[in-house]
């Protein structure tokens, strides 16, 4: 089998706002992104989906109607890509589809982490082989099955000179400190909410989806005893590997933060309150790590409010987006887990130990034949 080769890969976030697609060349030491596609979920069938992140004691016939409805989903993102593309199945040796969150539980005696989106209908819809269920095996093997982005963060984004951080900012925020060597497994964990508690929240009070460019955030004032009770979340002062998820961080946390402050906080101030959460728990994540760039990828990458914001939380810290050293930062991801396809059908061990926990490397993903 040659080393180099065409992949896709597909997810869709916490944030359940898009399915990002992206085709893909790997090739020894190299992976370049060739097309792009985004898919939209249908109304009814986000709110599905966040129905089962938000109450996740459903019954079996819902969790399989969903299951097997974002599996089609995903597999006409895919044929949708070819066909722009004008790229034949036949040429594409397999799909890395991430699925779709609906709960991640990273600690205990029976930790798991669970992506929907059946592999059979993607397989079967596209004629392509799919990886999928990339987590699972890394908390096998005592991981937390988070945060995967970093191994492709430092194989992409590596640079011999200076003191390079890549942060994604999805629904939940993670941070790379990248390695001086190439090879080497680069530090990172979970910062906690990226964008999931502000698109809540705008979603809430103003039936929008997101915050364009952090307009609303930037129109209100930041309240102080509002943030203070924010930070006091322990999930921020724990040591990493650590990983997290809309279990913790949603609209039920939230709540709970607004009513433990004696006055009331006016709706645009919450939102830039939670800008600053976001901001600042990325910002305190990189206090022990010398950092000379801060490459900021995934949808908080649009946030100009936030990407402000950093800047002046870290003054040292040139803050670019992920565009500006060669991948575009809507696309991040969905590569991450066409190059992790590559790696599993090449059966090469992804060594996740200083990312998740894992007591040794594995290879991740379980491979669905065409």
């Amino acid at each position: 089998m040659s080393d180099t080769g065409y992949f896709i890969g597909v997810i869709s976030g916490t944030s359940v706002d898009a399915i990002d697609c992206a085709l893909i060349e790997c090739a020894p030491g190299k992976t370049t992104l060739l097309a792009t596609c985004s898919g939209k979920y249908p109304d009814d069938l986000r709110a599905d989906v966040l129905a089962l992140c938000d109450k996740p004691n459903v019954g079996l016939e819902a969790l399989g109607t969903v299951d097997n409805r974002i599996g089609r989903a995903f597999a006409d993102t895919v044929n949708d890509l070819l066909k722009q593309a004008s790229v034949p199945a036949s040429q594409i040796e397999a799909i890395g589809s991430h699925g779709q969150t609906i709960f991640h539980q990273p600690l205990g005696d029976y930790r798991f982490s669970m992506q929907i989106g059946d592999p059979n209908i993607i397989a079967e819809l596209t004629g392509i082989t799919t990886i999928s269920d990339f987590r699972r095996r890394d908390m096998a093997a005592g991981g937390q099955g988070a945060p995967l982005a970093p191994l492709f963060h430092q194989h992409f984004f590596y640079k011999a000179t200076g003191h390079r951080c890549v942060v994604n900012i999805g629904g939940m925020s993670n941070i790379t400190m990248l390695s001086a060597s190439r090879e080497a497994t680069p530090r990172g964990f979970d910062t906690g909410p990226g964008n999931v508690l502000m698109d809540s929240w705008i979603q809430r009070e103003r039936g929008m989806r997101f915050d364009d460019s952090g307009r609303w955030a930037a129109s209100g004032q930041l309240d102080q005893a509002l943030l203070q009770a924010l930070l006091d979340e322990p999930y921020f002062s724990v040591p990493p590997p650590k990983s997290t998820g809309r279990e913790l961080f949603n609209m039920t946390w939230l709540q709970n933060k607004i009513a433990e402050v004696s006055h009331s906080v006016p709706a645009a101030d919450i939102q830039r309150t939670l800008l600053e959460l976001t901001a600042l728990t990325i910002a305190r994540s990189l206090d022990r790590s010398p950092t000379t760039e801060l490459i900021v990828c995934g949808g908080g990458a649009h946030n100009t409010a936030l990407l402000g914001r950093l800047q002046s939380l870290l003054p040292d810290t040139r803050v670019l987006r992920s565009d500006d050293c060669g991948l575009a930062a809507d696309w991040v991801e969905a590569v991450t887990f066409g190059w992790l396809a590559h790696r599993a059908l090449r059966r090469q061990p992804v060594d996740s130990r200083d990312l998740t926990g894992a007591r040794h490397p594995v290879i991740m993903g379980g491979i669905y034949f065409a």
